[in-house]
């Protein structure tokens, strides 16, 4: 019994440190991504001095609202019902209808990490 649960500690252990490597590369994938699709043409390079005043302030924001921000504006360009959760922007819209899962969560989980005016200081 005692060897059943050291085995499943050290795979837990294990597969923790993969889970932190694999955030690193979120978040390097996040950045790359974020140049890739242009987001600092409307956003500012590095998130929070936007082009218009009336754009939003994306660094450090939280992951998760992002994430649920551009799935909404991917399943509004889709023509999604209302009752979907969706958000009806041209270009947002069309921005994340290009966007893969993967871009959707790397871009969020950076701009998450980015040092700005919503984020807070642990």
């Amino acid at each position: 019994m005692r060897k059943t649960v050291l085995l499943v500690a050290m795979g837990l252990m294990a597969a923790g440190g993969g889970q932190a490597m694999a955030a690193d590369d979120l978040v390097n994938a996040g950045g790359q991504a974020w140049k890739n699709l242009n987001c600092a043409s409307c956003h500012g390079e590095d998130a929070k001095t936007p082009l218009n005043p009336e754009y939003p302030i994306l660094a450090g924001q939280h992951a998760d609202y992002l994430r649920q921000a551009l799935m909404a504006y991917k399943r509004g360009q889709a023509g999604a019902p209302a009752t979907s959760n969706i958000r009806k922007n041209a270009i947002m819209g069309a921005m994340a209808n290009t966007m893969s899962q993967a871009d959707i969560d790397s871009i969020s989980v950076w701009l998450s990490r980015q040092p700005g005016p919503l984020s807070h200081r642990k």
